[in-house]
Formats: C-alpha cells, sequence, structure tokens
C-alpha cells in the first residue's frame, strides 16, 4: 500500500473547502455576440441611421421601399458574412483544443492508485509522474526522482531536476521560482524519471491558472477599426453637410423658377410638396454619401484571404487579428521551434586531433561504431532493436544522428550509472565479441581532463597531450559562441569499481556539438518582415551567449548600435529608459513571463502597433495584450486560446505571410474606398452643382439607388479578390493613428471625383456634346447616354485605382473575377437602356451613341494615367 495520498473522505472534505483543479475558462463569444459586435462597426451605425430614416419616409408615403430594402440588405449581409466567417474558422480552433481536455492523471485514493480527470485532482492529492506525462498542478515532489520541460512555463530549454521534498519543506511566499529544486509547475513535461507529487495548489491558484486568468483584460481598438472611425465620422460630416445644402439648393432653385420668392414662400401646398422632395433628395445624397459596400467588401475580403492563410498553415481566430497583422510596427517572437526548428541536431563531430566531420555516415568505422554503442547503450532511455525510444531533447538528437545503423552484433549493457548533475557525465559497462569496456558520455569540460588518450581515423590509440587539449578547448570555445553545445564521447578499457569514472585514462572518441538549427526560411521571412519596416525582437529565456549566437545567424542583430538586454537589465529599467531605447532593442535574454507584457504595454503606449508569438503559458498574457497574438500550433491551450492567429506549422515563414496578407487586405479595402468615394463625390457634387446651373435631376433616385447599392456590392466582389503581391511588404507600416484616407488616396478621389463632374456639366450644358446625340423633345438620348457614361466612368476608374503603376492590367491573371464583375456591370447597365425605360429614365441607344459612351467613359483613363505619371515624376524628384 502506498504511503502517500488521501482517503476518500479526505479528498470530499477538500474538494468542499478548495475546490478542484478545474481551471475557469476565458468567456466564449457566441455567434450572436459576434454578430451584436459587428453591428457596432461605425460605418454600419451610419447606415442603420439612414435605413430609420428612409423606414419613416416610406411610412410617410415619400420614400422609396426599393431603396430601404437595398439598405437592410446591405447591413445584414455585411454583418453576417464577417461574423460567419469568423465564427465558423472559432469552431475550428476549437476542435484543435478537444485533445487538451482529454488528460487523465493517475492519483493516490486510499492507498490504491486510480486513474482521474486532470480537473477532479483536489489540494493533497499524490499525483504519479513518468516520462512524458504533463505535470496537472502545482506541488512538491514527495518520491521520486523527475526532469522537466519546463519551457512552456519560462520559456528556458535546459530540463530542470527536481529533487524530493524535505518534510520541513513549506511552499513560501508566493514568489515565482521555477528553478526551485523541490517545486513542480502545472504544463510542464516530465522528459525523465519518475515519482510522486503532492497537489499543493490547483485550479486558478496556480501559476498556470493564474496566468489564463490575465486572458480577461480588454482589447483595444485595432489600428483599422480605428480608422474607420476616422473615415466614418468625415463621411458622415461631408454627407449631412451635403444633404442640406442639396435640399437648400433644391428649395432656392425652385423659388427662382417660380419667379417670385414671397408667392413661392407664400403658397403652403406646393411648399410642402417641393420641400418634402428636397428633403428627401437631401436623404438620398447622406446615404450615397456613405460607402454601404464597405463593411461587406471588409468581410468579404477578410473572408476570402482567411481561407488561403489556412492553406498556408496559418489559422485565424479573429477577422481583426489580419487587419491588424499588416499593420506591424513591432514583433515580438520566441525562439525554440518559431525561428529554430525546435529540436536539436547534431552538426558536427571533432576527434582528438582536430578532424572534424559534419554527418555520422562519413565517420571512420572505429569512430562509428564506438559512437553508436555509447548512443543506444549509455542511455537512460528504452531502447528496441537497436534504436532508442523516448528520452529526452539531446538523446533524441543523438538517435536521429545515428540514424538507420546498426551493428551486426550488440554488445550486453552489464552496468549503468545515468547522467547526475555532480559528475555531469553518465557511463555503462558493456561486454561481448571477447570484449569488456566501459563507455562514458558527458560535459567535455569534465571528462577531457580524465582522458590520456584518443581514437585515430584509423582506430588505434593514441596519446592526448596537454598542448591537444588547449587546441580542443579553443574549438570548443569558438563553437559556444555559436550557441553549440557539446557532448564528449569516451572509452575506458579496464573494469571501474564504484559508480564513478577514475581520473584519468579514458581515451576521447570525440566530441560532438550538437545545436537547435536556425530554420533556413526563417532567415529569409525574417529578412523580408524587416524590409517591411517591422522591427522584430527576439525574447528567449536561453544565456545571453546562446539568444546572441542565434540572433545573428537570424540576421535579427546585424549593427553594432543594436541592443541585447537580459530580463535582470530590463528589470532595472525605468519605463522611461526603455521607451527611450527600444527601437534599439532586438533581444531580451533569460526572459521573464512578465517582461514580454511590460514591452507590450509600454510600446502600446509609444502607439505602435504590436504583436507578439509565443507557444507556452507564460506567453499567454503579453500574446493577449498584443494588437495580434501569434500562438504556435504545438503550443499550449491557453496560448492558443489567447491568440489571435495560429501559426499551425510553428515555423516564422507563416508569420510573415500573416503579415503579407493583412497588408494584401488594407490595400484591397483602400483601393475599393477610393473606387467608392470617387462615385460618391462625383455624384454629390453633381446633384449640390445642378439646380444652380439649372440642371434639373442630373441623376433621378432610381438611378443614384442602382449607382449607389448594385455597383457598390458587386465592386466589393471584384475588389475581394485581389491577390497578394510581395511588393506589400516593401512599404512601409501604416501609422496606427493615420486616416485610412492618404493625400496620394484623396487626390485620386478628387481628380476623379472633379473630372465626373465635369463630363456630367458637359453633357447637360454644351450644345456639341448634345447634338452627338438624336433629338428629342425631352433630350432622353443625351440623358442616357450620360447615365451609361456615368457607370462606365467608374468601371473604367476601377481599373485605374486597382494598381499604382501605369499597367492597368497588372496581375490582372490573379484576379480574373475582377475582370468578370466589372464585365457584369457593364452588360446589365446595356440591358438597362432596354428595359428601364421611365423608372430609370433609358432608352435604347443606336452604334454612333454607344461609340460617344465609351468613348467618353474610357476619357478618365488617359486623365488618371496623366496624374499618375505626373506623380511619378514629383516622387523621383
Amino acid at each position: 500500500m502506498n504511503k502517500f495520498g488521501l482517503t476518500t473522505e479526505e479528498a470530499s472534505k477538500a474538494l468542499s473547502e478548495q475546490g478542484n483543479n478545474a481551471l475557469t475558462q476565458p468567456p466564449r463569444e457566441t455567434f450572436w455576440d459576434k454578430l451584436w459586435e459587428n453591428f457596432k462597426d461605425p460605418i454600419i451605425r451610419i447606415l442603420i441611421l439612414a435605413l430609420l430614416v428612409n423606414v419613416v419616409f416610406v411610412y410617410m408615403g415619400h420614400g422609396d421601399w426599393i431603396e430601404t430594402m437595398g439598405i437592410f440588405l446591405a447591413i445584414i449581409l455585411a454583418t453576417f458574412v464577417s461574423t460567419y466567417s469568423e465564427y465558423s474558422n472559432e469552431n475550428a480552433f476549437q476542435k484543435l483544443q478537444e485533445e487538451a481536455s482529454r488528460i487523465r492523471c493517475k492519483v493516490w485514493r486510499d492507498g490504491e492508485p486510480v486513474e482521474l480527470h486532470i480537473d477532479d485532482i483536489v489540494v493533497g492529492d499524490a499525483v504519479s509522474l513518468e516520462a512524458g506525462d504533463k505535470v496537472p498542478v502545482d506541488g512538491i515532489l514527495l518520491d521520486g526522482d523527475v526532469k522537466l520541460d519546463q519551457a512552456a512555463l519560462n520559456g528556458e530549454s535546459k530540463e530542470a531536476h527536481k529533487l524530493i521534498a524535505p518534510p520541513d519543506f513549506t511552499w513560501g511566499d508566493g514568489t515565482i521560482d521555477f528553478l526551485d529544486e523541490h517545486k513542480l509547475f502545472r504544463g510542464s513535461v516530465v522528459v525523465e524519471g519518475q515519482g510522486i507529487m503532492q497537489a499543493v495548489k490547483i485550479g486558478d491558484s496556480s501559476i498556470y491558472g493564474q496566468l489564463t486568468q490575465e486572458l480577461k483584460d480588454d482589447e483595444r481598438d485595432s489600428p483599422l477599426k480605428l480608422k474607420l472611425k476616422g473615415l466614418a465620422h468625415h463621411i458622415s460630416q461631408f454627407g449631412y453637410a451635403g444633404g442640406v445644402l442639396i435640399a437648400l439648393a433644391v428649395m432656392l432653385h425652385k423659388a427662382y423658377l417660380y419667379g417670385d420668392f414671397g408667392a413661392y414662400f407664400a403658397n403652403t401646398p406646393l411648399l410642402l410638396s417641393d420641400l418634402v422632395q428636397a428633403v428627401i433628395l437631401g436623404i438620398i445624397i447622406i446615404v450615397m454619401a456613405v460607402p454601404e459596400g464597405l463593411p461587406l467588401m471588409i468581410a468579404i475580403v477578410s473572408s476570402l484571404n482567411m481561407k488561403k492563410m489556412l492553406r498556408d498553415n496559418v489559422l485565424v481566430r479573429k477577422l481583426v487579428g489580419i487587419e491588424t497583422a499588416g499593420s506591424l510596427n513591432l514583433l515580438f517572437t520566441d525562439k525554440t521551434g518559431t525561428i529554430t526548428k525546435g529540436k536539436l541536431e547534431v552538426v558536427r563531430f571533432i576527434t582528438g586531433d582536430r578532424q572534424e566531420y559534419p554527418e555520422f555516415d562519413v565517420l571512420p568505422a572505429k569512430l562509428k561504431a564506438f559512437t553508436y554503442q555509447n548512443v543506444v547503450l549509455n542511455t537512460s532511455a528504452a531502447v528496441s532493436d537497436g534504436a532508442m525510444v523516448g528520452g529526452n531533447m539531446t538523446e533524441r538528437a543523438l538517435s536521429n544522428y545515428v540514424g538507420s545503423y546498426r551493428m551486426e552484433e550488440m554488445l550486453h549493457r552489464d552496468k549503468f550509472i545515468p547522467f547526475n548533475s555532480a559528475n555531469k557525465y553518465s557511463w555503462a559497462a558493456v561486454s561481448g565479441n571477447g570484449e569488456r569496456y566501459c563507455l562514458a558520455k558527458g560535459a567535455p569540460e569534465k571528462l577531457i581532463l580524465q582522458t590520456s588518450h584518443y581514437w585515430d581515423a584509423e582506430g588505434n590509440r593514441q596519446p592526448l597531450t596537454e598542448e591537444m587539449k588547449k587546441t580542443l578547448d579553443d574549438r570548443m570555445l569558438e563553437l559556444a559562441a555559436d550557441a553549440i553545445r557539446m557532448l564528449a564521447l569516451c572509452t575506458y578499457e579496464s573494469d571501474i569499481e564504484g559508480d564513478e569514472l577514475p581520473a584519468d585514462g579514458l581515451t576521447l572518441v570525440g566530441i560532438l556539438g550538437i545545436r537547435d538549427e536556425v530554420r533556413p526560411e526563417a532567415i529569409e521571412a525574417i529578412a523580408e518582415v524587416q524590409d517591411a519596416g517591422v522591427q522584430i525582437v527576439m525574447i528567449t529565456g536561453d544565456r545571453r551567449e546562446t539568444a546572441v549566437a542565434i540572433a545573428k545567424d537570424a540576421g535579427l542583430l546585424q549593427r553594432p548600435n543594436e541592443l541585447v538586454w537580459t530580463s535582470a537589465e530590463l528589470a532595472e529599467m525605468s519605463d522611461e529608459q526603455v521607451k527611450l531605447e527600444l527601437h534599439k532593442l532586438r533581444v531580451v535574454a533569460r526572459a521573464l513571463p512578465m517582461d514580454k507584457s511590460r514591452l507590450v504595454r509600454l510600446a502600446q503606449e509609444m502607439n505602435l502597433v504590436v504583436g507578439m508569438t509565443g507557444d507556452g503559458v507564460n506567453d499567454s498574457p503579453a500574446l493577449k495584450k498584443a494588437d495580434v497574438g501569434f500562438a504556435m500550433g504545438s503550443g499550449t491551450e491557453v496560448a492558443k486560446e489567447a491568440g489571435d492567429i495560429v501559426i499551425l506549422d510553428d515555423n516564422f515563414l507563416s508569420i510573415k505571410q500573416a503579415i503579407l496578407y493583412g497588408r494584401t487586405i488594407y490595400n484591397s479595402i483602400c483601393k475599393f474606398i477610393v473606387f467608392q468615394l470617387t462615385i460618391n463625390f462625383s455624384a454629390v457634387a453633381i446633384n449640390f452643382i445642378a439646380p444652380f446651373i439649372g440642371i434639373d435631376k442630373p441623376l433621378t433616385i432610381t438611378q443614384i439607388l442602382w449607382i449607389n447599392l448594385v455597383m457598390d456590392t458587386l465592386a466589393a466582389l471584384a475588389f475581394g479578390g485581389e491577390p497578394a503581391l510581395e511588393k506589400y511588404l516593401r512599404e512601409k507600416p501604416k501609422d496606427r493613428s493615420a486616416p485610412i484616407v492618404s493625400k496620394k488616396m484623396l487626390s485620386t478621389i478628387t481628380m476623379g471625383g472633379v473630372y465626373m463632374t465635369f463630363i456630367a456639366i458637359l453633357f447637360y450644358k454644351s450644345s456639341y456634346v448634345d447634338h452627338l446625340f438624336r433629338n428629342a423633345p425631352d433630350h432622353i438620348y443625351t440623358y442616357t447616354g450620360f447615365f451609361c457614361t456615368y457607370i462606365f466612368m467608374a468601371v473604367a476608374n476601377g481599373f485605374n485605382v486597382r494598381v499604382s503603376g501605369l499597367n492597368l492590367l497588372e496581375h490582372i491573371d490573379k484576379n480574373k473575377g475582377f475582370l468578370n464583375v466589372m464585365a457584369l456591370i457593364v452588360a446589365i447597365q446595356v440591358l438597362l437602356t432596354y428595359v428601364g425605360g421611365r423608372i430609370l429614365r433609358t432608352t435604347p441607344l443606336n452604334l454612333h451613341e454607344w461609340s460617344v459612351v465609351v468613348l467618353f467613359g474610357l476619357s478618365i483613363i488617359v486623365v488618371d494615367l496623366l496624374r499618375k505619371s505626373v506623380c511619378q515624376m514629383l516622387e523621383k524628384k
């Protein structure tokens, strides 16, 4: 019977007094929660206001129900598309998390081992631990000897050796000390040994639980949301002012045509009738000024890119994550598995005479045999058919190093002394084939002092002189500067009494150089992200020298003025000092969880858009606090809950792709805004100027509806399919507080809008243009010609704003949907001239008239190409 653990009665009492090990889950958003949140979008709010006003006018008999339904559909489509995309991806994410909730633990109750769900553990329980188990609670070791991988908690790759706690051991005042040799923490993994631990801190009281509770902080607005709020404010001001001025202009025009201002305003029935019509036109102009298609376009472009990103191993949990990724100024990233491969590899073999071999297969026969024996016989891991099963990270690296190599006749292991921190080596006595000797494996600085000979390439023992040892030491120092760890392999040709190797007489087989290699693709991706104007800071639990070596290899450290801080140095600095030097920071070594959260907070106070990558529980608060959190797919469930985006392959290259897609979305939105606001600007300007120059209804209400609703929706589909272009990574990040409509965009909108307004005046006031169309008492052919010309100019302008250069068909093969949508708009417009009749004020045109329409429609391309050419010349100067 086991002496540890609780009785059923004691467990029941502990449960009632202190609760169980379940973690309080962060609140989850339902579909309706997400939908309600999307209704808070600033553009959607303006549309809802416009919808309510239209409903009132329809109820009074003065509104247009088609227009009202159009606005209603624009709102519903935009909100439901974005909500459904985000909710479906959230469900996909939850499926990834299901495995994490199925953990069962072996707990001693009433002196017997029983399997319990991790949530059912209570304070005082005795939990059995074996290699591969996750520690389920915070507690102390009662029995056994284990080594833990605590990287998920502290980012430190070095294994922590835990020993039995003395009888008088107390947990302390709550100070976090992951290096305490008696304390075990939830979330760490047993890599070697076995033991029994006692649960001291459970559930939300554990360090793991405390970190999960920090995930409930409020989130700040994304850069795009901030910019759209500003855009909505300016558009509403423009629309309201335009609506009021146009209503006043219409009334003044009516009074002027009446001939007598006093008599006109005294004619109450006529005045009220005209006032209602003027107010309706004003409301339509306000609606016209609001880009109804923008929310839908954002939803469509985000949804399309989410699907593309999933193919690139990037799972987007929140739409805001992709948008924000494109605006990043500063990215804090962890090292292991993201920049490096996340697994140790043997990168070289050095003999006693300084010969170096890059691979196991090219080793001389004798050295190969001794190396293989040392790997599979001098180990605490299980070995099956000459291959290692399990083992810690170093042993797995050695197993991968020898690969499929097998000896014909395997020796027998007679004795094995495992590695301990005092001696820093392990050894095994082996026999077979008439031979008997010992194999030793451990720290070179320890074993080389005990060597007198080395094995040469021919398999002969040669003396290892002090000078040769000094040469080896120098070489190992060089390798250590490159973050390469060393492991010495030796033999001893006699029996050993006791558990310790002799102080002299070992023969050196070789020294293995082991390293967590930098991913080749990460080096290229880091360079591209840096070229995109994003500052990258590597945060790691590794020692300073190792972190610097990895950072140099990855291309993060390139200039003398770039900074490397340790956690201790960071703690000594004030917030103002950190902010002052932050732009030069590239590496933080020996980092603690609170360092990450502090750096994110300070960067955000500097108005920077901050990204954070992470995989451990220790990363979760910073992932949540950051503007966009990139959680690693192999990371803890808590980290993935905190992140906005899950990088399924743990690869920095995928982070680069997320930034690229974010910028693609932002650029697509900007293109659509230019396209739509050019139309809106010109429509408002035309209707405002018309009464003053004697034009009655240059665009009818139904024509405005077609332009505003149908074209906007179709254009959202067209621009939503724009491809992700590498050139976006060469652009500077957008300032978080800068308006979404830049000066260049404003010049495009103004030029296009003014030109379209000029063409409208030309059609209605120029007798030359009027004579290009057939004569009719009501000028119906000219009016139809202008309506078609206006739509054709809008379509042609779509090609203008799609590209920044002079080649309007650049990358069009990657967005064939754009051509299809624009062709559809043209086809519908042609059809409307035949079926629109009095409703749309149209009539069929002949071939000559269509040629005039096409020429005027395409003329906006010439105007914009001239604008682009002038702008390019000015930029060069």
